[in-house]
């Protein structure tokens, strides 16, 4: 294993200690005091309300984020979401890869290698990496809606390297019917 310094921008206010990336305030916390908080709330709601509150959270913070990096950065289109892919990785959530996309037909496909919920949780044979897929559709939406289009998309979690015969985790943007 090779390790780096950190990629992406972090600094503290020395006043406050509020961690700030891309100028957007951050928490920094340990891997496994998110995941057993996430996995206590998911114990006491049921994962399915659990993935559906967390699907809606995530994608109007996905719109949020996307929308003040592409005018930090002055990004459009494909490049706002590969921005958002690279950031996510950086960030320790896992390693987040578009292996396909289509703005015009409001389709993607993200992989997801290394995640984090994985790590802690181990093979536990089910799909546990609900708390992204909000991301995927809020990004392709706020991308969308900057270009003009009236097209709205949702995502889905087809697979997870926390399932029996998959190594990565992998999701799927598709036009809202």
């Amino acid at each position: 294993m090779t390790k780096t310094a950190p990629e992406l921008p972090i600094e503290v206010d020395s006043e406050t200690g509020i961690w700030t990336s891309d100028a957007l305030p951050m928490l920094y916390v340990p891997r496994h005091f998110f995941v057993n908080n996430h996995m206590a709330i998911e114990e006491a709601l049921g994962a399915e309300k659990y993935a559906e509150i967390l699907y809606h959270a995530g994608y109007k913070s996905a719109w949020h984020w996307c929308e003040k990096e592409a005018e930090l950065h002055g990004l459009e289109g494909v490049d706002v979401f590969e921005h958002y892919m690279k950031r996510l990785s950086q960030r320790g959530w896992g390693i987040f890869t578009t292996e396909e996309i289509d703005l015009d037909a409001g389709t993607a496909k993200v992989r997801l290698e290394h995640s984090a919920f994985v790590y802690q949780m181990g093979k536990v044979n089910r799909k546990i990496e609900y708390m992204f897929t909000g991301w995927f559709a809020g990004a392709m939406d706020q991308i969308l809606a900057a270009r003009g289009s009236e097209l709205r998309t949702v995502a889905e979690q087809t697979q997870s390297g926390a399932e029996e015969g998959c190594d990565h985790g992998l999701f799927v943007v598709t036009p809202k019917h």
